[in-house]
């Protein structure tokens, strides 16, 4: 599982010293920060730093720029920063220093991200590096250019010669395998989406709005210092359980609906994922039970045959046939063909530094990988819809449920909603 490491620089030079030795030799290679896009008129969306450059860096400042020149037998690593500015600063807020940056990344070499082209620029003309390597991350075509993508293009103009290579799928496979730091940071994580979700158990009654649920979740987070959440999160009720990615909060938790919450915290860049439905008034009924029994109980059996070894693409196809054997049990399927008339989306996938997170889809399963075991049933003729998402820690020997002291049980949910236990 790897060594002690904490969340500090030594985990970010540790991550960067085995990038460099999966690049070609004779290399530069390049990650930025980003910067925030302008929201309207003159306000800007809250900066969000590319997951890929903090997880080298440890750096989440806007329009920073990594740059590490990669020779035979040495490596120069340079930072490149926003100046101090006491007018700009006056408006956001302090910069960094080069100390306080140092003291982030182990990086020593400091410079002002004016400084940057000139060193690149510097670097490429002096013909001793044949290869550029960026990140390049695009989902689709139609997403604006990054500033990887628009160098590419000048480069490609001016300095033909040059090899440009992506890095994307180097680091993601370093994130395929978590370190100890980031499992201790998930664990962290686990413990405030614990007390946000009872927080919300406990609150919830007929008449509540799915914001005030929200309210409940948020608050909790924030009495422990996280300020956003992992993700924008999923909190409903009723019929608007039926949209998997639903963000509205709009709606009335009415008795004898669900609550349908699929939330996280984020703790030193970890995320965790972790869904859970109960009945709004306290109390689950006969068919609320076979239904969150069915999801219960694929959830268990999976956290009970996975590891290492085992195909990756096997954890959503057993969840898929547990579950529609159950579901054929108590009269809703009769053929497996019927399952996806009641399971809407995939039953596993990473996470890390991105909730779905950006890693080497593998083909086996190793210790340290960490994904979601998410058991979704949506039965729209009882009106009922849920599901049941934990975190899944894969150890040396099987694996561990890192959500699973998160209330899961029927009888644990109600005692909680009912005010008999914590």
């Amino acid at each position: 599982m790897g060594s002690d490491l904490k969340m500090d620089k030594a985990f970010h030079t540790q991550n960067r010293q085995a990038l460099y030795q999966s690049i070609e030799k004779n290399s530069v290679v390049l990650l930025f920060s980003g910067t925030a896009p302008r929201k309207t008129a003159d306000e800007y969306y809250p900066f969000f730093a590319n997951r890929n450059f903090v997880y080298m860096t440890g750096i989440q400042k806007p329009d920073s720029v990594f740059m590490a020149v990669v020779g035979n037998e040495t490596v120069q690593e340079t930072l490149f920063i926003l100046p101090k500015d006491k007018m700009a600063e006056r408006w956001t807020g302090s910069r960094l220093t080069p100390e306080q940056a140092e003291h982030v990344c182990a990086v020593t070499d400091i410079k002002s991200v004016q400084d940057f082209e000139t060193v690149f620029l510097k670097a490429v003309q002096s013909e001793k590096y044949e290869n550029i390597y960026m990140d390049f991350d695009k989902l689709t075509k139609n997403e604006p250019d990054s500033r990887a993508y628009e160098l590419a293009e000048l480069l490609k103009k001016l300095y033909p010669y040059i090899k440009l290579k992506n890095l994307s799928s180097l680091i993601k496979s370093q994130r395929t395998i978590k370190k100890d730091c980031e499992i201790q940071a998930m664990k962290t994580a686990q413990k405030i989406t614990r007390q946000g979700i009872i927080s919300m158990m406990k609150a919830s009654k007929p008449g509540m709005y799915e914001y005030q649920l929200k309210a409940e979740f948020d608050y909790a987070l924030a009495q422990n210092g996280v300020l956003s959440p992992a993700f924008p999160s999923i909190i409903s009720s009723g019929k608007n359980n039926f949209f998997i990615h639903y963000y509205d909060y709009s709606g009335i938790c009415s008795d004898g609906d669900m609550v349908l919450n699929d939330v996280g915290a984020c703790w030193d860049n970890e995320c965790n994922d972790v869904s859970r439905g109960w009945p709004c008034n306290g109390r689950f009924s006969e068919k609320q039970k076979l239904l969150y029994s069915c999801a219960y109980n694929t959830s268990e059996h999976m956290f009970g045959i996975i590891k290492p070894g085992m195909l990756m693409k096997s954890v959503d196809e057993t969840i898929r046939r547990f579950t529609f054997e159950q579901l054929k049990d108590i009269g809703l399927c009769k053929n497996f063909e019927d399952i996806g008339t009641y399971m809407w989306h995939g039953g596993s996938h990473h996470v890390g530094y991105d909730v779905h997170d950006w890693v080497i889809y593998p083909q086996v399963i190793e210790p340290g990988m960490v994904f979601c075991v998410d058991v979704g049933i949506y039965c729209e003729e009882w009106g009922i819809g849920f599901r049941l998402e934990d975190n899944c820690l894969v150890t040396d020997t099987g694996c561990a449920n890192l959500s699973g002291q998160i209330p899961r049980t029927i009888e644990d949910i109600e005692a909680i909603m009912q005010k008999q236990i914590f």
